[in-house]
């Protein structure tokens, strides 16, 4: 039997199940793990040890997913990345994201109002994945993001407003969770549960220091009908745009937005469904 509390990378508890469930779910945290990585790709301690798996354990699931095309380990390296199996089996379904068709008018028009680039984040486990960026008109723009980079939740702004709309017992088990995978941005897990409450107090994100330098991102969180955070807009103004009238500026713009957002989205969930 595993220890108590033992979960894997998306929170899910890792338990001694019949028919190799257990080694399946360790597979997929690995994948989740190098998809933050993107082309870097991670070597194998790093990946063990986000993963809190042992290095045997993790090479052997490497070497089950490198066989099967779904990892690839980079020519005269040992980093390990996501497989061209990966994009390939993605080809199969073009079904849109929802949050995505509602929030795309609104990231526009809050961009082209503000002048600076903006972008929507969503939840996605215990992540966060960047699915739309919209280049702002001012010469000088803060690309923090590329869409589809993933970052464990916690560590982008976004996160750190999306777990400020988080029940707060909630939002603690996901940080402490995540805490084996921060160390790798420079970040620890007492300071992001700081930045936690003092967006939480706020009412949106405003980190001091950005990963990106040069860059201070203002991030509102979006939630769904029932209050669960969804996802965050965030508008990222270079620092020699940063000021208190210009936060307050873009903290003013992106709440009217979320705020349409989710009564879009309540609208949507309310509405009864079609006949086919």
């Amino acid at each position: 039997m595993t220890p108590h509390g033992r979960r894997d990378i998306a929170g899910a508890p890792l338990v001694d199940r019949p028919g190799g469930t257990q080694s399946i779910q360790r597979a997929v945290a690995v994948l989740r793990i190098l998809a933050t990585a993107r082309e870097a790709g991670l070597g194998l301690t790093d990946i063990s040890k986000q993963a809190e798996l042992t290095r045997p354990t993790t090479h052997r699931i490497l070497s089950v997913l490198i066989s099967e095309g779904i990892v690839e380990r980079r020519q005269g390296s040992q980093r390990y990345l996501i497989g061209e199996q990966v994009s390939l089996l993605a080809l199969s379904r073009r079904t849109r994201d929802h949050l995505l068709d509602i929030v795309n008018p609104h990231l526009q028009a809050a961009v082209g109002e503000l002048g600076d680039t903006g972008f929507l984040t969503r939840i996605v486990g215990l992540e966060t994945v960047c699915i739309a960026r919209q280049l702002g008109s001012y010469p000088s723009q803060a690309l923090t993001w590329d869409v589809g980079e993933r970052r464990p939740l916690g560590v982008s702004n976004a996160g750190i407003a999306i777990l400020s709309g988080m029940q707060t017992d909630a939002a603690r088990e996901v940080i402490t969770t995540n805490r084996s995978r921060f160390p790798r941005y420079g970040l620890s897990t007492e300071a992001i549960f700081r930045e936690v409450a003092m967006a939480r107090s706020k009412g949106f994100a405003n980190r001091a220091i950005s990963l990106i330098p040069g860059a201070s991102p203002v991030s509102v969180t979006i939630r769904s009908s029932d209050g669960v955070a969804r996802g965050a807009l965030t508008i990222t103004p270079t620092g020699r745009r940063r000021s208190p009238q210009h936060t307050e500026e873009i903290v003013a713009c992106l709440r009217r937005h979320a705020t349409a957002v989710e009564l879009e989205l309540n609208n949507t969930a309310t509405l009864p469904p079609q006949r086919q």
